[in-house]
């Protein structure tokens, strides 16, 4: 979170990470098209000749007010190839928020659970927990013939019961959910730490 006074400013940072071809970037697309032109900035893409994202995909959404302040949110996406971890912690640095995009495809049981694990890891190399960072789950890609069911997604990447939303990123199925539910997390968060301030 950063604070800009003299502007009366405050922007956010929410990072979608999970692993390679799970959908965070087609997360984005979505919902930037899904943003009202007169909410969002550009949507900035950094991508590889096999259209996999190399950095990183960014856009900017100016939102409403919180304790007076005009809230602007950054959206980055992580790259989810494993060779890329120093630029996942890059981007993942500082972040207030986290959607945890999961491929809900047979196949990609063991890819979502190393996924987790990095971030859990790039977090703690940090000073971070997943408690002390506002984070949703996304169950994406619902459409596929086969599918993990969502009892196992839930047990093996969502022990602590953190708030998750099935979704087709592709369609726009969910997108903008999971963006409410990230925000509303998010916001709860910084509620919490305005009022331990005052009371500090």
């Amino acid at each position: 979170m950063r604070i800009q006074a003299a502007k009366r400013l405050m922007t956010l940072k929410v990072v979608y990470y999970g692993p390679g071809l799970s959908g965070k970037t087609t997360n984005l697309h979505s919902l930037h098209a899904l943003t009202a032109d007169t909410q969002r900035g550009a949507l900035v893409q950094l991508d590889t000749e096999t259209e996999r994202t190399l950095f990183f995909d960014y856009f900017p959404v100016v939102l409403g007010k919180i304790a007076g302040f005009r809230v602007k949110v950054d959206f980055f996406t992580v790259p989810g190839q494993s060779f890329y971890t120093a630029t996942r912690k890059a981007v993942l640095q500082d972040a207030d928020g986290i959607v945890f995009v999961a491929d809900s495809g047979s196949r990609r049981e063991e890819a979502n659970l190393q996924s987790r694990e990095d971030m859990v890891e790039t977090l703690a190399s940090m000073g971070r927990t997943l408690e002390d960072v506002p984070h949703v789950y996304q169950w994406n890609k619902r459409d596929l013939d086969d599918v993990l069911p969502l009892r196992v997604m839930n047990a093996q990447l969502n022990p602590e019961g953190a708030t998750a939303i099935e979704a087709v990123a592709s369609a726009g199925t969910g997108v903008m959910e999971t963006q409410k539910a990230i925000l509303a997390e998010v916001v709860k968060a910084i509620q919490a730490e305005l009022k331990r301030a005052r009371h500090a």
